[in-house]
């Protein structure tokens, strides 16, 4: 799942997968020759990623060599993208990214630059196709109606059950449908956040409704509200809206706590995957604190998040929903996918490859909160600017900062640490960092105020410094 937001170069993924063991070929039918894609979908190439959404995009662009503050912004996407194969007249979110061929791995160990560049999965054209599909199939008058015996007896389904989960879940989550003032627009996901009508999606799924568009949201039971944004966080990925005249029996889910997520857990994902709503997913955690960059294809900043990585089935449309545990609390928001290739209703969008990514929700909840209370997000810095080179050895501070300024923020967290240009931060706290994206992926976990640990290289020499984190206001 790639995830695009800001624009900028991204390492690639640590390395290919290995080469499956060759298996009897199916015979091919008579008159035909077999031919099919490498092991794993890959080509000559590499992996081949690409993101989904509204039409109208621009390419997903690759990491630049400049170099950002960590906190914000990272400079403008680079004029060439990686590669372009999506189909359609724009390319965008439904643009195919090819990623460069895995690199050696050096320094401490070989270990290999493990950012991932995801697609986000919002639901665009492809959503839209996939519920008219559907829709005309359901009025198909040719269909044949097969009655079924009802001496099986009551089916009784306990709570901690995904059956179960997902009765209690659904009616709390809503499809949302964006559309700008030009009417371009796409289909995501949300869920109540509290009872006074606050839902909480992606970023990317209302962005193009931020200024003067629509925003309207559905839940299962047919009802639909109109909405407004309430904030937005571009860096984060996370964003807030509120339903109009909302109703007073609104249930918000359960938040759950991502930070005592492990490995292996059961997940259950809801979503509108290709407009088809109320779709219930489910998979296990895969990963934990996955670096990913991602970006909403129209060319601005990037959204960089620590990702719980899942392999319940995401697909455009599931941008924004809900990511549950066993329990039916929220563990995380949908964001992004990892794919191979094209495909989808015949739009050139992809699908899931079991490599979804979502936004831990203990750093969605404090967001959420800070865009409910001031509609602006807040993000902790360390007050350095550093490369977004591909990179394995660290997050090196360079020697300018973005936009002419200075590399180290004076009298700003890092200086006061004593850091400088040129060192290279290989870990915060008990996270190893590989790279310049990995490193602001980290920091956003956290809050402004918060005590950290860097651990850093300086002429060949690894030194540790206490640094209490910075903040600033805005995505700008």
């Amino acid at each position: 799942m790639s995830t695009e937001n800001e624009g900028t170069a991204v390492p690639p993924a640590p390395s290919a997968p290995p080469v499956p063991v060759d298996a009897p070929a199916a015979p091919a039918p008579e008159g035909q020759t077999s031919q099919g894609p490498g092991p794993y979908g890959q080509d000559s190439q590499g992996q081949s990623a690409h993101g989904q959404g509204a039409p109208g995009g621009a390419a997903h662009h690759g990491v630049s060599s400049s170099a950002p503050d960590p906190s914000w912004p990272p400079p403008p996407p680079p004029t060439s993208p990686y590669g372009d194969g999506g189909s359609g007249s724009g390319g965008g979110w439904g643009s195919s990214y090819q990623q460069p061929a895995p690199k050696s791995g050096r320094g401490r160990g070989g270990l290999a630059a493990a950012l991932l560049v995801a697609a986000l999965v919002a639901g665009g054209l492809g959503g839209g196709l996939g519920y008219t599909l559907a829709k005309n199939n359901d009025d198909n008058s040719g269909s044949t109606t097969v009655s079924a015996s009802s001496s099986g007896g009551d089916v009784k389904r306990d709570p901690g059950t995904v059956a179960g989960v997902a009765a209690k879940a659904l009616p709390s989550t809503v499809t949302i449908e964006a559309e700008s003032t030009n009417g371009e627009g796409g289909t995501g996901t949300g869920f109540v956040f509290d009872k006074q009508g606050h839902i909480v999606t992606n970023n990317h799924v209302v962005a193009g409704a931020v200024d003067g568009g629509k925003l309207t949201a559905t839940f299962p039971s047919g009802k639909k509200y109109d909405a407004q944004v309430v904030g937005h966080a571009q860096g984060y990925d996370v964003a807030v809206i509120k339903l109009k005249d909302a109703p007073s029996d609104l249930k918000p889910l359960t938040l759950g706590d991502s930070d005592k997520v492990a490995v292996g857990d059961a997940t259950i994902a809801i979503g509108a995957p290709f407009g088809l709503s109320d779709t219930v997913t489910t998979g296990i955690i895969s990963a934990k604190n996955r670096p990913v960059a991602s970006s909403d294809g129209s060319g601005s900043q990037a959204s960089y998040m620590s990702a719980l990585q899942t392999d319940a089935s995401i697909n455009p449309g599931n941008s924004g929903g809900p990511l549950l545990d066993a329990q039916g609390n929220v563990i995380g928001i949908n964001s992004a996918i990892q794919s191979t290739g094209n495909g989808g209703f015949g739009t050139g969008q992809s699908g899931s490859i079991g490599l979804g990514f979502a936004i831990p929700i203990n750093q969605a909840e404090y967001v959420a909160q800070e865009l409910i209370k001031t509609g602006k997000p807040v993000y902790a810095k360390i007050g350095a600017s550093v490369s977004l080179d591909d990179s394995s050895d660290g997050a090196q501070i360079t020697d300018q900062g973005a936009g002419g300024a200075a590399p180290v923020e004076p009298g700003g967290p890092a200086a006061k640490a004593g850091l400088k240009p040129g060192d290279v931060i290989t870990k915060l706290d008990d996270r190893v960092i590989d790279s310049g994206p990995t490193l602001i992926g980290e920091i956003w976990t956290h809050q402004p105020g918060d005590k950290v640990t860097i651990t850093y290289e300086r002429g060949g020499k690894q030194h540790t410094a206490e640094v209490t984190l910075g903040s600033r206001i805005g995505d700008n």
